[in-house]
């Protein structure tokens, strides 16, 4: 039999991709800064916050047949969302938020969100939305839930 894949397996699909991408993004902006040795940096927390994806999907089985434009600002949206309120939960809660742009930029929004980071958001969207077709894809493995 036939199933999608579940829930928790796309939560873990999305916090590994996130944890990818901050880590290419980050060791290219270190080379950028000159550092050869690609230096990289994430945090665990991240994992969990890129998991949060996941609810991307039902907002994009709703705007799907919508303008690209429209489809990436309402990513970048709700991707700021998540940004700024797990960063103010984390600030909260164990007193800092790790990705703190207080000092970094004058785009920031409280610190936790980067406006200049828009462009990168808006297809980082895009590629949830792609992940997110892949996973509905009827995939037959021992492991999805047969």
């Amino acid at each position: 039999m036939k199933n999608n894949i579940d829930m928790l397996t796309r939560f873990v699909l999305y916090g590994l991709t996130g944890f990818l991408i901050e880590v290419l993004w980050t060791g290219f902006g270190s080379l950028l800064s000159g550092n050869i040795a690609l230096t990289s940096t994430t945090y665990l927390w991240m994992f969990f916050i890129y998991g949060l994806a996941i609810f991307l999907e039902p907002i994009h089985d709703k705007i799907r047949r919508e303008h690209f434009f429209i489809r990436g600002f309402t990513y970048v949206l709700f991707i700021y969302a998540i940004e700024f309120s797990s960063g103010f939960i984390l600030d909260t809660l164990i007193g800092y938020c790790p990705w703190d742009y207080s000092e970094s930029t004058r785009y920031t929004f409280f610190g936790y969100i980067r406006l200049d980071y828009f462009p990168a958001w808006f297809f980082a969207g895009f590629l949830f939305e792609k992940l997110h077709d892949l996973f509905d894809i009827k995939v037959k493995a021992p492991f999805f839930n047969e």
